[in-house]
């Protein structure tokens, strides 16, 4: 099963991830990989040198672009805090997160900084916010320790505990999968629910377990086989990087290109996958 990302038509979401980062640091290393790494995943993300048009002021367009997207991606390097526009995204993310009411939220990377350079504990960054509190206005540099002591208190991602760029880069695309898809459900939230069918199916389904599963759920018209199988969906389609949710399956399959038909749904919904159609063979 693979989840799909299905946006509301509403939303005023343009980008799913903005990338707050050091340029000098990691923007032709870490920063260009990963930024490489969820587009080829089919997410939307934000990195400043591809987004900002020429002509346009950095001052007016961050401040946008932070407001229009999902996920804030702060990649703390050993020269990031040594930066006022990179404090000055950091300030503007954690204000932003904290008025979303949850729809907004911080996904920080240490790349290669830890949790006491971050805290201000070592010479690393609070060195930086000696020099930062003689050129700027106090208040200003409050609120940028601020921003930075609260990040410090999320959950973050560290490359010290992974192999390298790659196995990093990969943990973060699936942890932006998961957090997309939990966010953008493609089917109706309200739904009433039968927790005593739901709670069996869940444990038959063990969404844990790493083989293959197929589950049918019977009964005559009218009963709720449909609700109850939404409401497991979006139960567990957080749990995958795709999936996708078919309906009507009986009647389009029994149209010559029906199987064809569910392959191209599919595509729509994950245009990274090629549809391989000479898998597909009508029905006799």
């Amino acid at each position: 099963m693979a989840p799909t990302m299905e946006r509301d038509s509403s939303s005023r979401i343009e980008y799913e991830v903005f990338l707050s980062f050091r340029g000098s640091d990691s923007r032709q290393t870490f920063t260009n990989c990963l930024y490489e790494g969820m587009k080829g995943a089919g997410i939307r993300v934000f990195r400043d040198d591809d987004e900002l048009q020429v002509g346009q002021k950095i001052k007016e367009e961050l401040p946008r672009a932070i407001q229009n997207s999902r996920i804030y991606m702060p990649i703390l390097s050993r020269n990031y805090a040594s930066s006022k526009w990179c404090l000055i995204e950091l300030a503007t993310m954690v204000e932003m997160a904290s008025k979303s009411n949850g729809t907004k939220e911080i996904l920080p990377i240490y790349l290669d900084v830890n949790s006491d350079d971050v805290k201000l504990k070592t010479p690393l960054y609070r060195d930086v916010f000696v020099q930062h509190e003689t050129n700027f206005d106090a208040g200003q540099v409050k609120v940028w320790r601020g921003a930075l002591l609260e990040v410090e208190e999320i959950k973050r991602l560290n490359l010290k505990n992974y192999r390298g760029y790659g196995e990093l880069i990969k943990v973060i695309i699936q942890e932006v999968l998961v957090k997309l898809n939990a966010k953008y459900k493609n089917l109706t939230e309200h739904l009433v629910e039968d927790h005593v069918q739901v709670d069996a199916i869940m444990k038959l389904l063990s969404v844990d377990f790493r083989g293959v599963r197929f589950m049918g759920i019977h009964g005559i018209s009218g009963i709720g086989k449909t609700t109850l199988a939404k409401v497991i969906y979006n139960k567990v389609s957080s749990c995958f990087d795709r999936c996708s949710f078919l309906k009507n399956v009986r009647e389009i399959s029994r149209r010559s290109d029906g199987l064809v038909h569910f392959a191209e749904a599919i595509a729509v919904k994950h245009p990274q996958f090629e549809v391989q159609q000479r898998y597909f063979y009508p029905r006799r």
